[in-house]
Order: structure tokens, then C-alpha cells, then sequence
């Protein structure tokens, strides 16, 4: 499932942009923040929520 920025994020994770890969930490319930380094809103990858191996 995909996640975009201005979404409330629904487990606390460690979440990869598409564009440049740049991580940011977001904790569940607060709003996914526009990538600080290139402005994108979407994520390819999330690390570290309960439930996801990676």
C-alpha cells in the first residue's frame, strides 16, 4: 500500500522516498510530511513499522 505525503500515518515507521530515497521518521497519527530534499509526496519503501520485515 502506498503512502503520500499529507496522509495521517497509521503505524510509527521509518518511511523511503520515491524520488531520492531520502528516509524520515514519522510516528503514527501524525501527518507524512513533503520530502525536505526534493519536495516529492510519495514513498516507495517503509522501514521499521510492526508487521514489516524490512
Amino acid at each position: 500500500m502506498a503512502a503520500k505525503a499529507g496522509e495521517t500515518a497509521r503505524e510509527t515507521g521509518d518511511f523511503r522516498y520515491e524520488n531520492c530515497h531520502q528516509q524520515t521518521h514519522v510516528t503514527k497519527g501524525d501527518k507524512i510530511p513533503l520530502c525536505p530534499n526534493c519536495g516529492n509526496d510519495t514513498f516507495d519503501t517503509r522501514y521499521h513499522e510492526p508487521g514489516n520485515k524490512s
